[in-house]
């Protein structure tokens, strides 16, 4: 009895703990305000420096291909989305997010399950 008890509770330790890591890895996704898992002081100060300037190339590089946001921003929308970043900072999230969804980035994961819960899925909908 107290092997199976020990081992049920363990087990579901270990599932909370993996639960609890893909949250967190996933948690920044259509978040600007959230640090990803790539983030080191070092390329966040060459990122910034990249927006700031509009440095199109060097934004790309650092990316190295990696998230959807290299598949939608391209050098002739790179200016808008290094605006929406400039007024994000400057509290005007409304307008920040409004190019962001015009850039097809909107809100990843929180958008998706905003509109099943509208649209009567998941588990709310019961």
């Amino acid at each position: 009895m107290n092997k199976k008890l020990l081992l049920s509770i363990s087990a579901l330790s270990f599932v909370g703990l993996i639960g609890l890591a893909v949250n967190s890895a996933l948690a920044y996704r259509g978040d600007y305000s959230q640090k990803g898992p790539n983030y080191t002081p070092e390329r966040h100060e060459a990122m910034v420096k990249a927006l700031e300037n509009n440095d199109y190339n060097a934004w790309k590089e650092l990316m190295a291909g990696r998230g959807r946001v290299t598949q939608l921003i391209n050098e002739q929308n790179f200016s808008r989305f290094a605006e929406s970043r400039r007024l994000a900072l400057e509290g005007k999230t409304e307008e920040a997010n409004k190019i962001r969804m015009e850039l097809g980035l909107g809100q990843g994961l929180k958008k998706r399950f905003h509109s099943e819960q509208r649209q009567g899925y998941g588990r709310m909908a019961r």
